[in-house]
């Protein structure tokens, strides 16, 4: 059985963070109805190529990057611009446990959609909003993404190779990081809510914005800030606090060399024969290789480009020494490990015929994650949900569909 097979979500976001929030909890096993707008839907929905392909090996319509973040919910058309549309919405709410919107601050007040009028109606709501920058102060008009957001909260100042060097810079990160970790926090936010809600019966609003995470997500770095008022700076591949941790180049390529502990250090210089290294004053702790990295570094560059990676990965994990290749996305779902843990899935598709997802990444003991399901067609589970929910009989969807608002 499934974690939430009782939890009713109506999932009112779009693009990545509040569609990341609701597909963790439809992994969980809640039911997530995804609002879209008739004829439109997600924005994502059209951010391609690339698209899947359908089982003739033609292109469908499903872009992959809404095929990321979609997965396990129902999709209902419905535009709740109108008066009608927006009471309907209303009605659903009222059957719903959660509700999540990313929409401008206080941009659904107009419609009555706003946790203020909702919680009248259904005392029980748990409404998690999600923006930029907040509910409240200075910014909390402004429209935030991810691109932005990275350079506001000073992910980007910490990210990139040292300006000293070649290609120095900042950098974003590769992946919209953000709003992935805004939709993990808005999903914990929403367990811990209706944890709460079993003993005390009320619902709760929870205040969700993409800044917010982002300072919070600076972790050590921020910390290391606060305690020193020191301004960090890019490291490249390397790591402010611990010597040797980085890339480095071998004769064949690059591997990375992550060693955490001064036992670990004493390993890599044995297999790298240079032992004498780890009995260094210089070099034989942690805080004396910070200091001395500058010393260190080519030293060890020096060595590393006598192996090939295969070789001295082989060798150093023998030792117990963290290290690893650096793998582009074929390697990646090639990897043996990656491939053991079953993280790619084939999941049936109504026009697709069949589309990959990448496994939701926490295992539980016994039948705890949801079969997993595609992503919904636009409007595909549109009369299901309105039969199912409200039991509306199938006269009255039709004219609500003749009249443009499902």
């Amino acid at each position: 059985m499934s974690l939430l097979p009782d939890i009713k979500v109506l999932d009112l976001t779009r693009v990545l963070a509040g569609p990341w929030c609701t597909q963790i909890l439809a992994d969980y096993g809640a039911t997530v109805i995804k609002i879209e707008k008739p004829g439109v839907g997600d924005d994502t929905r059209h951010w391609g190529p690339p698209y899947a392909k359908d089982a003739d090996g033609n292109l469908s319509s499903e872009a992959a990057y809404y095929l990321s973040a979609n997965r396990g919910k129902q999709s209902l058309t419905l535009d709740f611009s109108k008066p009608e549309g927006a009471a309907l919405l209303r009605q659903l709410i009222q059957k719903a446990d959660v509700v999540i919107e990313n929409y401008k601050v206080g941009s659904l007040q107009k419609y009555g959609l706003d946790y203020d009028s909702l919680k009248i109606l259904n005392p029980r709501l748990i409404y998690c909003s999600i923006t930029g920058f907040g509910q409240t102060g200075p910014y909390a008009e402004r429209a935030g993404y991810d691109f932005a957001i990275q350079g506001i909260g000073g992910l980007m100042s910490i990210t990139g190779e040292r300006t000293d060097l070649p290609g120095g810079g900042p950098q974003k990160v590769g992946v919209a990081v953000v709003d992935v970790m805004t939709g993990m926090y808005a999903s914990s936010a929403i367990l811990a809510a209706l944890a709460n809600r079993a003993s005390s019966g009320l619902g709760r609003y929870i205040d969700v914005a993409l800044l917010d995470v982002q300072v919070a997500m600076l972790a050590n770095v921020g910390m290391n800030y606060l305690v020193s008022e020191s301004l960090p700076k890019r490291w490249g591949n390397a790591h402010p606090n611990i010597v040797p941790y980085q890339t480095f180049a071998t004769a064949d390529g690059e591997i990375v060399i992550a060693i955490g502990n001064d036992s670990q250090f004493c390993n890599f210089c044995t297999a790298l024969g240079t032992a004498e290294w780890s009995k260094d004053p210089r070099f034989c702790s942690n805080p004396a290789r910070v200091k001395h990295r500058e010393i260190l570094v080519p030293m060890i560059a020096a060595q590393m480009e006598k192996w090939n990676s295969r070789s001295l990965t082989e060798t150093l994990e023998a030792l117990g020494v963290p290290c690893g290749p650096i793998n582009n996305l074929a390697q990646v779902f090639a990897d043996p490990q990656v491939q053991a843990r079953a993280m790619r899935v084939d999941v049936p598709h109504p026009t697709a015929g069949s589309v990959p997802q990448v496994r939701h990444p926490v295992q539980f003991s016994g039948d705890a994650i949801a079969p997993m399901q595609a992503p919904p067609l636009l409007g595909q589970h549109t009369e299901q949900v309105l039969e199912q929910m409200l039991g509306l009989p199938a006269e009255q969807i039709d004219s609500l569909r003749a009249r443009g608002l499902i």
